[in-house]
């Protein structure tokens, strides 16, 4: 795998409440995350930190106790994967929360959270926000994950079209993050990868700013994942930069 990963406080916010994660090391699961979060004092990057170092922390330690590869039937092995994935969402969410409730200045702090974990021929997504995750393959991008959003709900209704719904003045309201309550629902898939596939982690501080397809052609025609990285976050900013940008691109090799 070749990767990279940029963030940017883009252009009206005056701190940057998204975190990210990259696999550091050799010996350890590659593992990418993406969050952004939200809440006043300052408290959105207490949350996406906290997600991010809870996440990754359990993962790892998890994947490192696990049966090798040709011990385990791989459907067994897929489950149980996805499990971990679960788990580690969960615990995340019960930190951050109990961290609101216990100090004043966290109070409502929440976060998205959006991952991709590279694992035995598979990419396993788990997703809790409106950060997404894309596919690019065969020069097509396909978004993986499905917003948790009022606009996106609305959209899976009909009662508003892909391009009403990145124009909506209530897109950026959510339904549904961590550390919000004491339990949260997961989003969890699984799908085989291939060589030549790029994966995209992204913040909505990207996707607010740019389509799809120019998300898409600018990764495409970049001549390396550092240079499409720094066009994602310059374009997004030449177009407002209302929020706060971080991506993450991955490179099946």
């Amino acid at each position: 795998m070749i990767y990279c990963a940029r963030t940017d406080k883009g252009m009206v916010r005056t701190n940057n409440e998204d975190a990210f994660y990259l696999p550091e090391g050799e010996d350890v699961p590659l593992l990418f995350i993406v969050a952004d979060g939200m809440g006043g004092h300052n408290s959105g990057e207490v949350a996406s930190r906290m997600a991010v170092e809870e996440i990754s922390s359990h993962i790892n330690r998890s994947l490192s106790v696990c049966v090798p590869e040709n011990a385990c039937n791989k459907d067994c092995c897929g489950n149980e994967t996805l499990q971990v994935i679960k788990e580690a969402f969960y615990d995340a969410n019960m930190k951050i929360y109990r961290t609101s409730i216990e100090r004043e200045e966290c109070c409502g702090m929440g976060t998205t959270a959006t991952m991709a974990l590279f694992k035995d021929g598979k990419v396993y997504i788990g997703h809790v926000g409106d950060s997404r995750a894309y596919i690019l393959r065969d020069e097509g991008i396909r978004q993986l994950t499905k917003d948790h959003s009022l606009v996106w709900q609305l959209f899976e209704e009909g009662r508003l079209t892909l391009e009403e719904v990145r124009c909506h003045p209530m897109k950026n309201v959510i339904t549904r993050a961590l550390g919000v309550g004491e339990k949260v629902e997961v989003d969890l898939m699984e799908l085989e990868y291939k060589k030549g596939d790029i994966f995209l982690l992204c913040s909505d501080g990207l996707t607010n700013m740019l389509e799809d397809t120019e998300i898409r052609d600018i990764i495409l025609d970049a001549k390396s994942l550092d240079a499409a990285a720094d066009k994602l976050i310059e374009a997004a900013n030449s177009n407002g930069g209302l929020d706060n940008i971080t991506v993450e691109i991955v490179l099946v090799v």
